[in-house]
């Protein structure tokens, strides 16, 4: 069973996320900021990760960057989950290696889900 991390502090937003991934067959495991994301994905192991940026106690480039860090999270691909535009991240995520930047708004859940397949050659 493929599994996602999903580091959002919105509830509402995870749980919709969850449900959708659930649906398509995924293992989901939630983390309502970064440093809980930097740690869930530590124990989890993640696949794929989706991670917002805007959040409390870590945000999400300062999460990736401790994550990028990790010799067995190094490689695992990250798609920005935000309502950020592209323009208005931190710069270092580029440096970061992200695989994509999905704004929120401009996705349904089931166009982020087909998002996270293609990233993952899932047909």
């Amino acid at each position: 069973m493929t599994k996602i991390a999903i580091i959002e502090d919105d509830v509402v937003i995870s749980q919709m996320y969850r449900m959708k991934f659930e649906a398509d067959g995924f293992e989901v495991q939630l983390a309502n900021n970064g440093k809980r994301g930097v740690a869930l994905v530590e124990a989890f192991s993640p696949d794929i990760i989706l991670m917002d940026l805007q959040m409390p106690e870590m945000g999400g480039a300062e999460a990736l960057e401790a994550i990028r860090k990790s010799d067995k999270a190094r490689d695992i691909p990250v798609i920005i989950l935000t309502n950020l535009g592209e323009e208005e991240s931190p710069k270092k995520l580029r440096d970061l290696g992200i695989h994509s930047y999905i704004v929120k708004a401009n996705l349904t859940p089931r166009q982020v889900v087909q998002r996270v397949k293609e990233a993952l050659g899932i047909k």
